[in-house]
């Protein structure tokens, strides 16, 4: 019975625009009224982010753990983005600050270290953007 209502729906929503009964695909099943995606191959692939909730003692703990955090799983599962990495109080995610430094180096690279370590970069003048601690 209701495979028949079904039917009769799909009949009127086809005569309501302006189209006569649904064309059978292959296996005897009507086409869906609502198209495929337009783009072949689908959606390119997006960024998402995941918030980890835990306890600790101060922001400088809680910055220490999530980089801890952040390495760990960069280990199980290598394509992770680390550099997007950032911690927040849990009730104030607009305040969230990058784990890591991600400075641009001269080939390319991105500086993995954390976030205000110690050492340098630069980008202005005849070196361009320089690496190391200073010397």
């Amino acid at each position: 019975m209701r495979n028949e209502k079904v039917a009769r729906w799909r009949e009127t929503a086809d005569g309501r625009l302006g189209r006569g009964p649904a064309p059978a695909a292959p296996g005897g099943r009507p086409e869906p009224l609502i198209g495929g995606p337009r783009r072949p191959g689908g959606r390119p692939p997006r960024h998402f982010t995941v918030h980890l909730g835990f306890a600790a003692t101060d922001t400088a703990v809680a910055r220490e753990l999530a980089v801890a955090y952040a390495e760990a799983l960069g280990l199980l599962r290598p394509e992770l983005a680390l550099g997007a990495a950032a911690l927040s109080p849990a009730d104030a995610w607009h305040r969230a600050e990058r784990l890591f430094c991600g400075a641009v180096g001269p080939d390319g690279e991105r500086c993995a270290d954390v976030a205000g370590h110690p050492g340098f970069h630069h980008a202005p003048g005849p070196g361009g953007l320089g690496w190391g601690d200073g010397d």
